[in-house]
């Protein structure tokens, strides 16, 4: 029954987003109920979908034909279905949030007909049977982030936000989109005799062509959509986007860094597993990149003192977790999407929550320097003891969903150095995972303990903004234990319903899956209990009430380390003054230079040698009858000359 109205999921916040832009602006709370309403909707199908499917272990496939060898489909598979159940569960409950956070904006009509369209299109991405009519959809996702992000697009941080985003994407979706030539080229170089019903760049037909394709082609493919999802899942090094993407309102950010954007670069590379298990190298590439991204963000959370910007790299050090364990998969094989997937769900409910904890805080503070907060917790309880839960969870405490999905990841690293593919990656997880519960709870402690060390306003938020909090602290905290091996399994297993031969992949891959258990010595089984606790008791003894410790007596001002964190590893500057401003105005003004003095300096000396010569013969024609007739005259008399000479027998 439900799987029949599968197209409303995305339909229906399309519809909103329609309704909104064009009455919202006449509605109380700028119609923002129709955004509300119709990813609540969105969220019942799909929880229909699930309760049709799960049971029989069956899949959705709808398609019919678009042009050429192409087609428009929905494909909802035990991938699919966990992330439409997030994206509308977690979008649902951020959009009633907004209702109360962005009362009284002049734009809010604006906003939630865009945040509508927003949440459809990562639905679309999700639900996809194809790579183009993902990309598409990964585009129109694109779209959405620009005009949120500049939503106070009168304020020029916001503006430069949107437009750094914008374009610092775009690199990766070039990638995105030369891999997708590159594979359409080498699918259509097959011959395929397609069955009815498939198309080209169906994931279906990708799956089943991939021990026809060239080893070496599938390494380049592998990389080239890797580099879209590196841009749009903000992995090192076109990172630099995701934390000023916080220049929107605070729900957008909610949104990017939880729900929508941020994990469709996650998911990319969860949904073309086989592909890049079947490409050589493929995996080890997202492995290092995914771990050293983890470690790298987490060291520049250390020290920043903008609320939102603290979990932004976040956002961008959880994101490096789930792709380290997708590259993990060289090791496990397809379990690694089940272990990936299920932190992403995780992340999406605790990072929700604590973005909208954090703009809570903003909305009643009124600032989002920690510096100027402090004592926070004692007029705002509902908040900060929600935020609690989502620190609790980020830092990895135990029993917490963070710690379940966070520790198989740790497990999966050691796995992969202990079958040979390299310690490091779990060197650069273990790390990373100490210094997140730390600069997790410098940020709890900053804004909730102590005593007020600003004349701030000092009131809770109402409860249209409290209950999106508590819900999502109740996931947050308690989603782990019961469902992680039954998602492990059900997720894991998702390539079956394809016929995914992954020994097979193995061999193209070059991959030693084993097979055999790997002896996890008691020491390792405990050390992501023993950093998830120091790290807090560690922030604990710097940053709470009843520190022991001053932050002056491990660092400074001018401490050089230090400096180069809070100038964020001079990233901006390299790409702004050196590769933007030297680089690529330097080429700019060359090739410049080529267009004008070479170029068009051949093509205007053509036409001025044109026009010369036109000018000479132009003087021919004046335009004057008599000129005419004196010439006509002279010719007669010249040619009649002629004939008399030629008869009198003289030679001419």
């Amino acid at each position: 029954m439900y799987q029949d109205y599968a197209y409303l999921i995305v339909g229906l916040p399309v519809l909103a987003f329609v309704l909104t832009i064009f009455l919202g602006w006449h509605l109380p709370k700028g119609g923002g109920f129709f955004t509300v309403l119709a990813t609540f909707a969105g969220f019942i199908l799909s929880f229909g979908i699930f309760r049709e499917i799960y049971p029989n272990d069956e899949i959705v496939h709808q398609s019919m034909h678009w042009f050429a060898s192409f087609n428009a489909g929905i494909l909802i598979d035990p991938l699919a279905i966990v992330m439409l159940l997030m994206v509308t569960f977690v979008c649902t409950l951020i959009h009633t949030y907004a209702l109360g956070y962005m009362e009284g904006d002049p734009g809010m009509a604006r906003y939630f007909a865009e945040a509508g369209l927003f949440t459809a299109a990562m639905l679309g991405l999700v639900f996809s049977d194809n790579l183009l009519q993902l990309f598409i959809f990964w585009e129109l996702v694109g779209l959405c982030s620009y005009l949120l992000i500049g939503f106070w697009y009168r304020k020029p941080s916001a503006a430069s936000a949107a437009k750094k985003a914008f374009l610092v994407t775009r690199v990766g979706d070039v990638m995105f989109l030369a891999g997708i030539v590159l594979l359409y080229t080498n699918m259509v170089k097959l011959n395929l005799v397609l069955p009815e019903g498939a198309y080209l760049l169906q994931f279906q037909t990708i799956y089943d062509s991939l021990t026809l394709i060239p080893p070496d082609q599938l390494t380049w493919i592998a990389i080239f959509l890797f580099g879209g999802a590196v841009g749009k899942s903000g992995q090192f090094p076109l990172h630099v986007w995701l934390p000023d993407a916080m220049e929107g309102p605070t729900t957008v950010s909610a949104m990017i860094h939880a729900a929508t954007m941020v994990t469709a670069g996650v998911y990319l590379v969860a949904r073309m597993f086989p592909l890049f298990y079947a490409a050589p190298n493929g995996l080890t590439v997202v492995a290092y990149v995914g771990a050293f991204t983890a470690l790298f963000a987490a060291t520049m959370g250390l020290v920043m003192f903008d609320i939102k910007r603290v979990l932004a790299y976040s956002t961008v050090s959880q994101l490096g977790y789930m792709m380290a364990a997708l590259g993990f998969g060289a090791a496990v094989g397809a379990t690694a999407v089940g272990v990936s997937i299920f932190h992403l769900i995780g992340h999406s409910f605790f990072k929700a929550l604590l973005f909208l904890c954090a703009g809570s805080v903003i909305h009643a503070v009124g600032t989002n320097d920690m510096r100027e907060m402090g004592g926070v917790l004692k007029h705002m309880k509902w908040t900060g003891l929600t935020m609690l839960a989502g620190s609790l969870t980020l830092a990895g405490f135990p029993y917490t969903t963070g710690f379940f999905s966070k520790d198989e990841i740790i497990i999966l690293a050691f796995e992969n150095g202990a079958f040979g593919l390299g310690w490091i990656p779990y060197v650069f997880v273990i790390l990373a995972a100490l210094l997140t519960a730390i600069y997790t709870f410098r940020l709890w402690f900053l804004t909730f303990d102590g005593e007020a060390r600003s004349d701030y306003h000092k009131h809770e938020s109402p409860w249209i903004m409290l209950g999106p909090l508590v819900i999502l602290a109740i996931f947050a905290l308690f989603m782990g234990m019961p469902s992680q091996e039954g998602f492990y399994h059900y997720v894991g297993n998702n390539f079956d319903h394809f016929g995914v031969d992954f020994e097979e992949l193995a061999v193209i891959g070059g991959h030693h899956v084993s097979h055999a258990h790997v002896h996890e010595p008691l020491i390792f089984k405990l050390l992501p209990i023993i950093i998830g606790v120091g790290g807090i008791i560690v922030a604990a003894l710097f940053y709470s009430r009843w520190k022991r410790f001053d932050p002056g007596m491990v660092t400074s001002e001018r401490d050089p380390l230090r400096k180069i964190l809070l100038k964020r590893y001079y990233q901006n500057e390299i790409y702004t003054l050196w590769f933007a401003e030297k680089v690529v105005y330097g080429i700019a003004i060359v090739s410049n230079m080529i267009d004008l003095k070479i170029i068009d300096g051949a093509v205007n000396k053509i036409s001025a040698i044109s026009v010369g010569i036109g000018g000479t013969v132009r003087k021919l024609q004046t335009g004057v009858i008599q000129n005419y007739l004196t010439a006509i005259v002279l010719g007669v008399a010249v040619l009649l000359i002629l004939i008399q000479l030629a008869s009198m027998g003289v030679a001419i």
